[in-house]
């Protein structure tokens, strides 16, 4: 009979342990906690997005890699006044935040990461032309620096610094003579424009959640965000709408597929039926955001939504799901 029960109470001591922890980290070591996660990519059930998009919901500041101030991996920064070390830090303390770390970047190993960090406490960078050819870095690796904002401390346009960073890129000229580093005048990238770089280069966005750019329309469409779903009663029909993080089909939950939807002001599960998800089968295994109208299911504190229809979201930011791992 024990060795029934003997496995899951086992495993039921080390997970509520281990929930403890990260709830008191979490509470009164924000900063640490997220730098400490996104330092250690790929791992668990929630991507860099959606991490990111919750510690800045819970008042963190995350700042995107950068070639002058980053390590090769997140790290701990102070973004404000004080003098306090690191081991004094206090609950949610407005004055440190998460820096991202180089070897987000697409095309920038940790390797690579660790040489511009290395370069840089030698010399601080002087040019796009000092760190390409101090680094050794190709163009392609300049262009992705460049199309993460990595480059600000250097060119602070992220357009200007996108035009030089191929022209740069690859050992070979003196220094000085590199030509094409000279841009021509440049309209400025709008936010969305911003957010489309940043999820290419990082799988980030810094700026805005997506479905942000979007959200006149949803409201028009009389879609609730998920923030406000609670506030609604039990058993009412909801229209919601988000990002698809995950999709997930255990063997014990009977054929049923629980979606998990995110927009800007957070995180919304969705249950979705045998029949309902055979019916909407395409849009719901493929589409990178839905639409989703549904019975809202309040018990016990959680709130979810009982799928009724789907529908795909097109958004202007491209999203990428974590499905049925």
């Amino acid at each position: 009979g024990f060795a029934d029960f003997g496995f899951p109470e086992s495993h039921s001591f080390s997970f509520a342990l281990l929930v403890y922890i990260s709830a008191w980290l979490k509470v009164f070591h924000p900063a640490a906690f997220y730098a400490a996660i996104l330092a250690s990519q790929p791992m668990g059930f929630y991507s860099p997005q959606s991490l990111v998009a919750d510690a800045r919901r819970h008042g963190l500041a995350v700042r995107g890699p950068d070639v002058a101030v980053s390590g090769a991996k997140a790290q701990v920064e102070q973004t404000g006044p004080g003098d306090r070390p690191f081991s004094k830090l206090l609950r949610g303390d407005p004055n440190f935040g998460v820096r991202l770390g180089l070897a987000s970047i697409r095309r920038i190993s940790q390797a690579v990461g660790e040489r511009i960090v290395a370069q840089r406490q030698i010399k601080p960078f002087t040019s796009l032309e000092d760190l390409a050819q101090r680094c050794e870095l190709t163009p392609g690796q300049m262009e992705a620096l460049a199309t993460a904002g990595a480059l600000t401390a250097l060119e602070p346009d992220r357009r200007r610094a996108l035009w030089a960073a191929g022209a740069v890129g690859g050992a070979g000229e003196l220094p000085g003579t590199t030509p094409g580093l000279v841009a021509p005048t440049l309209p400025g990238m709008s936010d969305e424009e911003l957010a489309q770089a940043d999820v290419w280069a990082t799988g980030v966005t810094l700026g805005e959640y997506p479905t942000i750019h979007i959200r006149p329309e949803l409201n028009a469409a009389g879609v609730i965000p998920n923030a406000e779903i609670s506030q609604h009663r039990d058993g009412e029909w909801v229209k919601v709408a988000g990002v698809v993080t995950h999709r997930q089909r255990p063997n014990t939950a009977y054929g049923v597929t629980f979606i998990n939807l995110e927009d800007e002001t957070g995180q919304l599960n969705i249950i979705c039926t045998k029949d309902v998800w055979n019916r909407y089968r395409k849009a719901g295994r493929t589409a990178s955001a839905l639409v989703i109208s549904g019975r809202l299911e309040k018990q016990d504190g959680s709130v979810g939504v009982k799928a009724g229809h789907l529908h795909p979201l097109r958004l202007r930011v491209p999203a990428k799901s974590r499905d049925f791992h």
